[in-house]
């Protein structure tokens, strides 16, 4: 296991405080505010371990409510909604300084059998041809302000192999073209066999590029390039069948609309054998600055 994964599993390994309660930290982001996929992964992490272990999760829903201040610890209180004889429903607030930055309605279900069929895998590459971050984003540092900001987006992504099949938008402003990108990610090195971690560390990684089609469709390059001002309004996942978090998933994403300031981003996660994994949806604040 590599040192960076093992920092962002130790971010996950939340304090127990109290019964139904629980403190995180966070870790540097690209922007100075807490990343929206470690607060999602975190909350799943406290409801998950309110839930008996052969309940996995099937969904969640969650709203952001005021950006998150990296400096403060997080605390996440966890209500025991329900659980029932298939069904188990928790929701978990997470606090700062006083007031509610997030809060996350998640659904876990004990295994049943029952019908099944699911959206064939779109094509792509094999991702081992494709490029590291590492080998990729140096390519395009002329393309930012911030001298550091490769490096800052190495540092967010390290614990995480993050290969793009087409341009990301940073390396295309400028170009509008269709809204819908693709990336195959994985973790850099195996972890344990628990459920709820891959499902926790695939919800981490979700929010990294889902908004980047609605950028795609206007030609812009993103947050790293300024042209752009964003921020997650709501998230929602729906786990349909077992995957690996340590093996590559193809990331599917599109965006069928923007409009009012906002973008709505969709997408389905495929592991590499072609099963339809994971169901994503998030609509985020999307702004050009005023000049």
């Amino acid at each position: 296991m590599s040192e960076a994964l093992d920092s962002l599993l130790d971010l996950l390994d939340l304090e127990r405080i109290e019964q139904d309660i629980f403190r995180g930290r966070s870790r540097s982001a690209v922007v100075p505010r807490v990343f929206g996929g470690q607060v999602a992964a975190q909350a799943l992490v406290a409801a998950g371990r309110t839930v008996p272990a052969d309940r996995p999760a099937h969904s969640l829903h969650a709203y952001f409510l005021r950006l998150g201040d990296p400096g403060a610890p997080i605390v996440y209180s966890v209500d025991r909604i329900r659980d029932g004889r298939s069904f188990t429903t928790r929701r978990v607030v997470a606090v700062q300084h006083g007031k509610p930055i997030f809060h996350l309605s998640a659904s876990f279900q004990v295994h049943e059998e029952g019908m099944d069929h699911q959206a064939e895998m779109p094509s792509a590459p094999d991702p081992d041809t494709l490029p590291t971050a590492a080998e990729m984003l140096p390519r395009y540092a002329d393309r930012f302000t911030d001298p550091l900001m490769v490096d800052r987006l190495l540092e967010a992504r390290e614990a995480v192999d993050l290969r793009y099949v087409d341009a990301p938008p940073f390396a295309t402003a400028g170009e509008p073209r269709e809204p819908r990108s693709q990336v195959w990610f994985r973790t850099v090195g195996k972890l344990a066999d628990d459920p709820l971690l891959h499902v926790c560390l695939a919800t981490y990684v979700s929010d990294m590029t889902l908004l980047d089609s609605v950028l795609l469709a206007h030609g812009r390059g993103g947050w790293a390039l300024g042209d752009v001002v964003g921020a997650s309004l709501d998230h929602a996942m729906w786990f349909h069948r077992p995957f690996r978090a340590d093996e590559w998933l193809l990331y599917d994403q599109q965006s069928p609309s923007a409009s009012g300031g906002r973008g709505l981003g969709q997408a389905r996660i495929y592991t590499a054998d072609g099963q339809l994994a994971i169901t994503v949806i998030q609509e985020g604040v999307v702004r050009i600055p005023r000049s």
